[in-house]
């Protein structure tokens, strides 16, 4: 059964705190803060400016999830999408759900003139990931990832935003 894939609503907030909850553990053996990861994802459910989440359901139950953010490039004049928070439950992978997901978004990337890409980052010994990242066209990109998280001097405290 082919997944119906629609934009997530405030009332998919548990199913969303779950998928990413999971997700943190699966890949990174994270535990997340979860009163910090609900405000984070009530966050972008409310502020269109930040993001948003498509949801996959299958009989009415969520089954996946994938949030894009967005990056201005002044070099080209346009934003990047980025791919983010991407989770399918178990039972439903190698069932084309992130395909699904992956094809409904690029669609309305390619419908909004302002959107010049894709972009997503994976985990690099997450080989099977990768795998279903270049089948869906996606290509490793010349750019190696730093951070500073969280910010010196701070304390991990994160404000509301």
């Amino acid at each position: 059964m082919a997944p119906i894939i629609r934009p997530a609503t405030a009332a998919d907030l548990p199913a969303l705190i779950h998928g990413n909850t999971s997700l943190a553990w699966e890949t990174e053996r994270k535990t997340l803060h979860e009163p910090t990861l609900r405000l984070g994802i009530a966050n972008v459910l409310s502020d269109p400016g930040k993001g948003f989440y498509t949801v996959a359901e299958v009989g009415g139950t969520i089954v996946g999830h994938m949030l894009i953010t967005f990056e201005y490039s002044d070099w080209r004049n346009g934003f990047y999408w980025w791919i983010q928070s991407v989770y399918v439950w178990p039972e439903f992978r190698r069932a084309g759900v992130f395909r699904s997901l992956f094809s409904h978004v690029k669609t309305m990337a390619i419908e909004d003139p302002t959107v010049i890409g894709l972009r997503l980052y994976v985990e690099r010994d997450n080989e099977q990931a990768q795998k279903t990242y270049a089948n869906l066209g996606l290509e490793e990109e010349p750019y190696f990832l730093f951070g500073q998280y969280p910010l010196t001097g701070r304390g991990g405290k994160i404000a509301s935003v």
